[in-house]
């Protein structure tokens, strides 16, 4: 079986957001697969999306915080700063953290690690809705 699915996530502030139940709850069909995979992207250049930890928020924080660092505001050699000082940094941050991520699907149920959520990462100041693509394929 495949299936493809368009998600919209509401709007959040910039930083580092658990998205597995927001997903999960726009995702019913899940349920009927046995195994599979899956393919979580998203479309837009100035957020990401990974895995990572699921318990300690202040994880989310120190991801938000590393990454301000590798890619500053502000930064004298940026020239595409038209929608203001976030826009370049959000661009390299999608870059290095990747747009997509695929997750195994066991019994109905994301095979994630205890440990593991999908995030959002949103990298601009004042950003919109995001939108994702889902795309499942099992049996």
């Amino acid at each position: 079986m495949w299936m493809q699915k368009t998600i919209s996530l509401a709007s959040k502030k910039r930083g580092f957001h658990l998205i597995t139940d927001e997903v999960l709850s726009q995702l019913p069909e899940l349920k009927e697969i046995n195994v599979g995979l899956l393919h979580v992207f998203i479309q837009h250049t100035s957020a990401s999306l990974t895995i990572n930890e699921n318990a300690d928020p202040t994880v989310r924080g120190d991801m938000e915080r590393h990454f301000n660092v590798l890619a500053p505001e502000g930064a004298p050699y940026f020239k595409h700063t038209y929608e203001g000082l976030d826009d370049m940094p959000a661009h390299i941050k999608s870059t290095l953290i990747g747009v997509s991520q695929t997750i195994p699907i066991t019994q109905g149920c994301l095979n994630l690690g205890i440990w593991q959520g999908l995030y959002l990462c949103e990298h601009r100041d004042n950003a919109s809705c995001r939108t994702i693509i889902v795309t499942v394929h099992g049996e």
